[in-house]
């Protein structure tokens, strides 16, 4: 059976970027943008075979990465050419099977969505050549060689492409074989070579504005930023993974916390609860330290560590008795500080897992709950950075990001509410049991209330 392949082109030496080593490997929330291009690819059920194409000074780099992240999905790391098309066609010629379908795609591009692979695989059913371009927000102008128009060209005709560009391997195999005959080297893209040798029409898939690709320098502040607001998927890990595992839940008397207590105790895991109700409080670091020691006294190991605890406080920044501000940095934050700065000697030695919760104003400040959205925003900052701090330790930490939930906190704060309109607390258990489970680290992981339907 003929297998879907994808393309990454890592062979770039970054020359505009005016960075010490190729922007591929420049890291970004902890991970290189070449990790986080492989593992779209590696996660997405489409795609059966990934080769790899780089730069030859930095081969055994990427060979390092694959031993680090256990991917299994890459055959084959390649040395590229000297230019992008010949480091296409290094890349197309490894496959063997014409009728395979492929997807070629630029490492530097680091926000491709599963929608846009899946799309490009499926019209590829109908299509031997695919392309992927967003429409043009700006008015595009044709100039001469003086720097004076010649024309402009009407916008709504015109597209901005992207990547990955998808093709039938024997369709791309035959316009690089034109290529190479005629000896033309202006065409730099892969489906500039298909038009130019007039192999076959070519489809175009939909981009996203999004699916940047890292050139300049200001593009990785942008990436930086896209990254920092960017959401993981709920991974596909399997709770029957917890039985025996040593599970503390901090916040677990109620809500979110209770839930996934019950969540973890029915798939068997070994868990211990933790809250004010039986005295022991997040923001009082001896109070931690006591309730970790007496866990790991007991199993002698410790998994997995959620914090849940967290406080919701209305009112104007200048309103507000500094006492009261300053308890609620305590719960929302130092406490998350306690838990992490004690959980890296104990999850080392299992390679464990830890887990926090945002809320959706951690992307802009909500008037009225000033602490608590910038409380939620460094939550986040924390995770990004320690989870590249842990790298070499092997901790993930990861935050998950809950949509309303039917919670005593959410009831407090605004009354009565719709039962259909809130996620429910088992919800948010349950992805963040998974999450545990995962190879996350470092990433922001949704739960919207689709997934309520899911699981409920």
């Amino acid at each position: 059976m003929s297998k879907n392949y994808a393309i990454v082109l890592a062979s770039g030496v970054g020359e505009r970027t005016r960075f010490e080593k190729p922007k591929q490997f420049i890291k970004i929330a902890g991970k290189t943008v070449l990790e986080h291009t492989l593992e779209i690819f590696e996660s997405n059920d489409s795609i059966d075979e990934i080769i790899l194409v780089s730069h030859r000074d930095y081969v055994e780099l990427c060979k390092e990465l694959i031993l680090k992240n256990n991917y299994k999905k890459i055959s084959k790391v390649l040395c590229g050419g000297a230019s992008r098309r010949e480091s296409s066609f290094i890349g197309i010629s490894a496959i063997e099977d014409e009728q395979s379908k492929v997807l070629i795609h630029d490492a530097v591009r680091p926000f491709l969505s599963n929608r846009i692979i899946n799309e490009c695989i499926k019209k590829l059913d109908e299509y031997d050549a695919i392309d992927v371009a967003i429409p043009s927000a700006d008015t595009i102008i044709e100039i001469n060689d003086d720097m004076v128009i010649n024309k402009i060209p009407a916008r709504k005709n015109l597209m901005r492409g992207q990547t990955p560009q998808g093709f039938k391997v024997k369709t791309i195999k035959k316009a690089h074989e034109l290529a190479n005959k005629s000896g033309d080297i202006t065409v730099t893209d892969d489906c500039g070579l298909i038009v130019k040798f007039d192999v076959a029409p070519i489809y175009v898939v939909l981009g996203d504005e999004s699916n940047i690709k890292i050139t300049y320098p200001i593009d990785i502040t942008i990436a930086d930023k896209l990254f920092q607001i960017k959401n993981s998927e709920t991974p596909k890990t399997d709770l029957k993974i917890l039985k025996d595992k040593v599970l503390v839940v901090f916040g677990a008397s109620k809500g979110i916390g209770a839930s996934v207590v019950e969540v973890a105790k029915g798939n068997n895991a070994k868990v211990y609860g933790f809250s004010r109700a039986n005295n022991v409080d997040v923001t009082d670091i001896k109070s931690v330290k006591k309730a970790l020691e007496e866990v790991y006294k007991k199993e002698g190991r410790i998994d997995y560590i959620v914090n849940t605890v967290g406080v919701l406080k209305m009112g104007k920044i200048n309103c507000r008795e500094i006492e009261d501000v300053k308890d609620e940095i305590d719960t929302n934050f130092i406490g998350c500080i306690n838990i992490t700065q004690l959980a890296v000697d104990y999850l080392k030695e299992t390679q464990g897992s830890l887990l926090f919760y945002t809320s959706s104003s951690y992307t802009r400040g909500r008037a009225l709950y000033s602490i608590y959205s910038s409380m939620k925003a460094a939550l986040v900052n924390l995770v990004q950075a320690v989870s590249e701090e842990w790298e070499q330790e092997k901790i993930r930490i990861n935050i998950i990001n809950p949509e309303r939930t039917a919670t005593p906190m959410r009831f407090t704060n605004f009354g009565k509410e719709a039962a259909e309109t809130l996620l429910k607390p088992e919800t948010v258990a349950i992805t963040s049991l998974k999450t545990l489970l995962s190879n996350y680290t470092g990433q922001i992981v949704d739960v919207r209330k689709e997934e309520g339907a899911k699981y409920g």
